[in-house]
């Protein structure tokens, strides 16, 4: 509570003795309707930090005229972390789950607070500053503030690959999945929030892919979320953070909340590209060339004909069947839902396999007649391995789709998985990797 310390309580405040030293207000008359503040903080052994960042919090809450609490989400800690928390004025309540995602879920469950802060435990963060978190959502001009890094960040508190490669490409990627938020810094871990517009989420991401998840999803709402610079420090203890494994969880939850941004369009400009470069081949088979050298498209345009094809089809059914697609995904893509799919997916195989099979059969009985240009029948020939391998997997799929299809009510028996549903099965590794909660 703002403004009492653990031996001074307001008049209108008590203690709840069983649950450490914080304070929780009660009024005789009505109260006024002021918004209170629960900063989250997910800990994961973080004993040489945690005191310094709950402090920090009780001071931002105090300094900004807020009233609150500071809430430590435990996730398995084994150095004493829960009992420094309380000691500092803290609450704390345990996430039995591995995982960031996990711990911050638990976290703004259990968050009485009007309005959420989250941060890492780690003193990378200034939670002295929170004010100006919270300050754009009291005045109604923001649903969620990002503490933007970048600005403050340096080679002693970012490595150059999170500056440079991973933080820019996964913020644009997300930009363009949440529907053009604008953010910079899409894995800053310091984020102030209406806690019911978020619970209203419902986030389903158990590790450092929640914070994708949450833009992504309040993109999809329609959330107003404004960025702040707010500076990031040198870290002080071990860094939880696993650059590759926990990019790769990202681009998968990207992959599942907007499957058209990764696969589908980029798919139909692979086909299109290929057949552009095929019909170019078919006016000068020779090639082209670039310099001193000569380039002959045919044997690249094959290639991006039948990856396209795949990609596109991969996408579509996707985004449409997908449990994290928003809802523009679902209607764009609805023709997939249709129960002539399959059939016309099919269908589409067989008109593409027979011209293939017959050009095929056309060259080799101009070949056995060693008549005709060898360049031309080079391009036609890998015309028509494209239209027979993306044909037979155009026929494959709308069988196996069809079957899919019909037994689609057997997903209720027990047993049964849902393979397009995110829910994350770590392996024992994964598990034992993914009990780390702070963000690098």
């Amino acid at each position: 509570m703002l403004g009492a310390t653990r031996n001074e309580l307001p008049t209108h405040c008590t203690r709840l003795p069983t649950q450490g030293p914080h304070w929780v207000q009660h009024y005789d008359e009505p109260p006024l309707a002021v918004p209170t503040v629960t900063v989250v903080l997910p800990c994961l052994n973080e004993a040489q930090s945690l005191a310094a960042c709950v402090k920090a919090a009780r001071t931002g809450l105090s300094a900004a005229g807020l009233m609150g609490e500071v809430l430590v989400v435990d996730n398995g800690s084994t150095d004493g972390s829960a009992e420094i928390a309380i000691e500092n004025g803290a609450r704390v309540v345990t996430a039995a789950a591995p995982g960031y995602g996990s711990a911050l879920q638990v976290g703004i469950r259990e968050a009485p607070g009007d309005i959420i802060v989250m941060a890492d435990a780690d003193e990378t963060y200034d939670l002295t500053r929170l004010g100006e978190l919270v300050r754009p959502i009291l005045d109604d001009q923001a649903d969620m503030v990002l503490g933007s890094r970048l600005e403050g960040a340096n080679l002693g508190t970012m490595p150059i690959l999170h500056r440079f490669v991973g933080t820019p490409l996964i913020s644009f990627l997300l930009r363009r999945a949440g529907g053009g938020t604008g953010v910079r810094d899409s894995q800053s871990g310091y984020r102030a929030f209406r806690a019911e517009t978020i619970r209203a989420l419902d986030l389903k991401a158990t590790g450092m892919e929640f914070a994708s998840e949450m833009l992504i999803r309040a993109g999809h709402e329609g959330l107003r979320i404004t960025e702040t610079p707010i500076g990031y420090r040198r870290r002080t203890g071990d860094s939880k953070l696993r650059t590759f494994a926990d990019g790769w969880r990202h681009l998968q939850l990207i992959l599942l909340l907007a499957p058209q941004l990764l696969l589908f369009w980029p798919g139909i400009v692979m086909f299109g590209s290929g057949v552009t470069l095929s019909v170019l081949s078919l006016f000068n088979p020779e090639g082209f060339a670039i310099g001193t050298l000569l380039w002959q498209p045919i044997f690249f345009a094959p290639i991006l004909i039948v990856l396209g094809a795949a990609s596109a089809v991969a996408g579509a059914v996707l985004a449409h069947h997908s449990s994290l697609s928003g809802p523009s995904s679902a209607r764009r893509f609805a023709f997939v839902g249709s129960p002539r799919f399959p059939s016309r997916s099919a269908t589409t195989g067989v008109l593409m396999l027979t011209p293939g099979i017959l050009v095929e059969i056309a060259l080799f009985s101009a070949w056995l007649g060693t008549d005709g240009s060898p360049s031309r029948r080079l391009v036609l020939a890998g015309i028509a391995q494209a239209l027979i391998l993306v044909g037979a997997m155009l026929i494959g799929f709308g069988l196996i789709y069809r079957i899919v299809v019909r037994n689609v009510g057997y997903r209720g028996h027990a047993g049964a998985v849902d393979v397009l549903r995110f829910v994350p099965s770590p392996t024992t590794e994964d598990q034992i990797d993914e009990n780390r909660t702070a963000d690098g």
